[in-house]
């Protein structure tokens, strides 16, 4: 192991690019030999940094303070860019559970991500409320976050590796804890960071889901756990190529190729809040169309809409629920946008008469607009609204190749992909959404694919849009020609990334405006705040058992991210999908909050009724039990739109959740039911006898709460703080809580509702008195105490359902939630 300053080393590793040595070197000390290949082998000698801080004010709502570069430390960085002589920090307190920290040179104007935030105008926080202090630190400069309630430090950058020239930023913070979620796009094996000497890149590219490779979003979020539970989220609002080094001690240091450093920091304390006061940051999931929970179809290599109809009609025969279909870039000439293939000339009839018989239908649509065309109206309009990105300083339009062909040619698939884009794939430009001209013209190419005006019957009639190669996407090292300024694209510090040639685009489109509906849009690439407009699906997975069980860490991920419609390809989009794989993704499959199975060109069909008729029914049962799921998927949509809460969630964000007990007496007034609760994660706890076990027994008006094996105490101080009874026929005055026989003082609140309808004691002839007995030590007494006759207990339908099942057989009739049901 090398050598440690401040528990963080600063170093690089043998993989990295030779130019990033050259930048990391100087700032290091000597070389080490080391066996472990993930463990750098350059550390910083001693603690200082290249920075003195002057001028420091403390504010009600907030921090600022100069930062001035030491010039004794400049003989450092000759072998690299020198670093920015003057910086300014500010720290705003916006609200007491969330604050910004930035870092910029106030001298000369840098690139600043242009996303907009839900920030107050000034500062909302409290000094008597607010969960965090801050301290700016010297010698060295650093930042030091606490949470106040527990005075754990939650950000500490005292550390010698800062660092702020025009094209390498570097910043390093301790943890609280080993336990780090979140940064993507990109796969790894556990939901949970490795901390031992990773590093990860982020950039958004048209990479396929590999292993430590940066893939299609930008997501520069972490949530931490601190060692008592309690969580809070870090975002740097940045776009530029950047990488991030998880260390053991634990540290994680951020190394980006431009911009500013601008973090905001969320405080929780429980994982949920965390998301829930990110998105209130960011902006709030999209809520998406009912249908758009419904299952769904998709392939590229559709050979015609002949193929899809018959597609459709096979899963109808089968009577297996789907509900939306995708045509692919087949349904395009040439693949190229806002066309249709001769080959789909009866889709537009299709999507009506599918539409007709209550399904939806969704386009695909690539943001690369073919410029070798003599009359594609697309570009040349775009041509005269301005929209395409240029090389800078220039009129000159920067292109490059994606999907079109050229017109005219005959393409052979037998030859390699790289001839294949030489020979045949047309110059492409780029839209640049950040334009309003942009966004008008998108909106009129897309209405026109809508509402054909120079042939109504090739109109296609979209439900929702599928935005593919939106990284963007391109089959060419940087540009067409080569690329004109060669540092940006090979900068003093490489990332640890695939390549460097790509930037994000991406728009929401105005789907709502041409559909009159809600719709859906599903985008590739995303950047925080793309779940305010769609939903993504996690790219071109390959048909193997090992994308299958990771598909689960995208979506909790993305969960954190605050884009709740998410899935993968359902059994694979590259390679032939096994029929035991498919089968068994099919079953996971139905549970994604978007359920699409969908697979790659030149692949054997994978749909449900492509196999046999085992296979059908595998599919047709686990769907019905997704269909029947489906109002309690759509109020967690719900949910995650109104409050930020997550649809997808480790059992960690639920851990430290309130505890309830719900009792539901039968018709005697008796109901019985037992707890068992250990640390989660301890490997043979019931052996070993690590654990609690409670039962519970409900007789007419008493509940007995009795401890049957007491060899675990949560950290958490396990409670109910809710204890709701069902079925309890009359008005209750009193709850009397006793501990072994012995009465006791409870603090509980007691109420009781009828139907709804509000009961006083001295409407009711008779009051009845519920008994509360702890036989053994729980931890407390409950806080509050609910009795009702099921029309409290937030049902929704399959509940009724549930609750009708159980009650038929025993009347011939039941009111529930004030109706009445019948058998």
């Amino acid at each position: 192991m090398a050598k440690k300053a401040n528990g963080v080393l600063g170093g690089i590793k043998k993989s990295m690019a030779s130019r990033s040595r050259e930048v990391l070197f100087p700032l290091c000390s000597a070389l080490e030999d080391t066996s472990n290949f993930d463990v750098p082998y350059c550390h910083y000698n001693g603690s200082d940094n290249a920075y003195s801080v002057a001028d420091v004010k403390y504010t009600s709502s907030g921090v600022t303070a100069n930062l001035t570069l030491n010039e004794n430390n400049l003989k450092a960085y000759e072998k690299s860019t020198s670093p920015i002589s003057t910086l300014r920090l500010e720290v705003k307190y916006h609200s007491n559970h969330m604050l910004q920290f930035k870092i910029y040179d106030y001298a000369n104007k840098r690139y600043e991500v242009p996303v907009p935030l839900n920030l107050p105008e000034s500062p909302e926080s409290t000094v008597e409320n607010r969960l965090y202090d801050v301290v700016v630190q010297n010698k060295p400069f650093g930042i030091q976050v606490r949470r106040r309630s527990t005075g754990t430090v939650i950000w500490d950058s005292q550390l010698p590796t800062f660092t702020f020239s025009d094209m390498f930023i570097q910043i390093s913070t301790r943890l609280a804890s080993q336990y780090l979620y979140g940064f993507g796009e990109s796969e790894h094996t556990m939901f949970r960071r490795d901390m031992n000497w990773h590093t990860w890149g982020m950039f958004t590219r048209d990479q396929p889901p590999g292993y430590k490779l940066n893939s299609y979003g930008f997501q520069p979020l972490y949530m931490g756990l601190e060692e008592d539970g309690n969580a809070h989220g870090v975002l740097l609002l940045n776009s530029n190529a950047m990488d991030v080094t998880f260390q053991p001690t634990p540290a994680l240091t951020y190394r980006t190729t431009g911009g500013i450093l601008d973090f905001y920091m969320v405080l929780g304390p429980t994982p949920e809040l965390v998301v829930q006061e990110y998105t209130a940051l960011i902006g709030r999931p999209v809520m998406p169309p009912y249908w758009a929970l419904g299952f769904q179809l998709c392939r590229y290599g559709y050979k015609n809409d002949t193929e899809i109809a018959e597609l459709v009609e096979g899963m109808k025969a089968a009577n297996i629920p789907y509900d939306v279909q995708y045509a692919d870039i087949d349904y395009m000439e040439r693949q190229l946008d806002f066309t249709l293939n001769p080959h789909f000339s009866g889709l537009p009839a299709l999507i009506q008469k599918i539409q007709e018989e209550g399904m939806r239908f969704i386009l695909i649509l690539d943001p690369a607009i073919s410029a070798n065309e003599t009359n594609y109206l697309a570009f040349t309009r775009g041509l005269e609204k301005d929209v395409f990105i240029k090389w800078p300083d220039t009129n000159d339009i920067i292109y490059a190749k994606v999907w079109p062909d050229l017109p005219n040619v005959e393409v052979n698939n037998t030859l390699d992909w790289d001839t294949q884009v030489e020979l045949y794939r047309a110059y492409v430009a780029f839209p640049d959404f950040f334009r309003n001209s942009t966004t008008e013209w998108w909106t009129r190419e897309i209405t026109e694919v809508y509402t054909n005006p120079h042939n109504a019957s090739k109109s296609l009639k979209f439900d929702g849009l599928w935005i593919d190669m939106n990284e963007p996407s391109n089959f060419v090292n940087g540009a067409v020609g080569g690329c004109r300024n060669q540092q940006l694209n090979f900068p003093p510090y490489v990332p640890l990334l695939v390549l460097l040639v790509s930037s994000p685009v991406c728009n929401p489109s105005a789907l709502q405006d041409i559909t009159k509906e809600r719709g859906i849009v599903i985008t590739r690439s995303t950047y925080p705040s793309s779940g305010k407009w769609s939903g993504h699906w996690l790219g071109d997975n390959t048909a193997a058992w090992n994308q299958l069980d990771k598909s689960i860490i995208g979506m909790m991920e993305f969960s954190l991210f605050g884009i709740s419609y998410t899935g993968a390809d359902i059994c694979g989009f590259f390679g032939d999908s096994e029929y035991e794989l498919c089968a068994r993704w099919m079953e996971l499959g139905a549970f994604y909050p978007f359920s699409r199975n969908h697979n790659g060109n030149g692949a054997q069909r994978q749909d449900p009724v492509a196999w046999n008729s085992t296979f059908e029914d595998i599919s047709r049962k686990v769907l019905n039990i997704r269909y029947t799921l489906l109002p309690y998927l759509y109020t967690l949509m719900y949910e995650a739109n109104a409050h930020g809460s997550t649809v997808v969630r480790p059992l960690l964000h639920d851990r430290k959740n309130p505890l309830a007990l719900t009792v539901a007496l039968n018709d005697s007034q008796l109901a019985e039911g037992q707890l068992y609760w250990d640390d989660g994660v301890r490997i043979n706890a019931y052996e070993d006898g690590v654990y609690l076990l409670t039962s519970f027994t409900a007789n007419q008006n008493v509940l007995e709460i009795k401890v049957l094996h007491h060899g675990y105490t949560d950290p958490n101080n396990l409670k109910f703080t809710q204890i709701k009874i069902l079925g309890v026929t009359s008005n209750i005055r009193e709850v009397a809580v006793s501990q072994n026989g012995e009465a006791i003082q409870s603090p509980h609140v007691v109420s009781y509702d009828s139907q709804k309808q509000v009961t006083h004691p001295a409407d009711e002839g008779k009051a009845d008195v519920v008994f509360l007995d702890f036989s053994k030590t729980f931890d407390t007494v409950p806080q509050s105490i609910l009795l009702d006759q099921f029309s409290n207990c937030g049902m929704n339908w399959f509940m009724v359902r549930w609750v009708k099942n159980w009650l038929k057989g025993k009347a011939e009739r039941a009111a529930v939630n004030g109706a009445t049901y019948g058998w």
